[in-house]
């Protein structure tokens, strides 16, 4: 009993689950990091391809099974109409408006685009982008009412 006299015990539980700003929070971070691998095997002249598990029922014996897929991820930069790149943030298929009336970043080469979004990245780690998330996931939800 010795040992545990030398522990600072606390009454701490472990939370069932995670606050809706967390999971969205989370989930974009996915996808960033999904889009700095791209922008990175791309620099390098390579592919990037995440692999995906797919369930399906087979015809025959009607048992579900599951199959190791390639995931496609689009990019979110592009070229914009002044002929610079610009980069896009993307909650499912809606574009985050990071200020008001403002879309996307101006990137001025396509080496900076990683950079662009470790910061973006910290940004929404630190909150910064919760009302945007949060109005994306409102209009999502809002196409599926009738």
């Amino acid at each position: 009993m010795n040992a545990l006299n030398t522990l600072k015990l606390v009454a701490a539980q472990k939370p069932t689950s995670l606050p809706q700003v967390e999971q969205r929070r989370n989930k974009l971070v996915k996808r960033i990091w999904e889009q700095i691998e791209l922008a990175k095997a791309e620099q390098s002249g390579t592919t990037f391809s995440p692999v995906k598990f797919r369930s399906y029922a087979d015809k025959e014996t009607g048992v579900r099974k599951q199959v190791e897929t390639n995931k496609r991820v689009k990019a979110w930069w592009f070229t914009s109409e002044n002929g610079k790149l610009a980069l896009c943030v993307r909650f499912g298929p809606k574009v985050l408006e990071l200020a008001k009336g403002k879309f996307a970043v101006e990137v001025s080469n396509s080496s900076e685009i990683v950079n662009v979004l470790e910061i973006v990245k910290r940004a929404v780690l630190n909150g910064e982008l919760d009302s945007a998330i949060d109005n994306a996931a409102k209009k999502l939800r809002d196409g599926f009412a009738k």
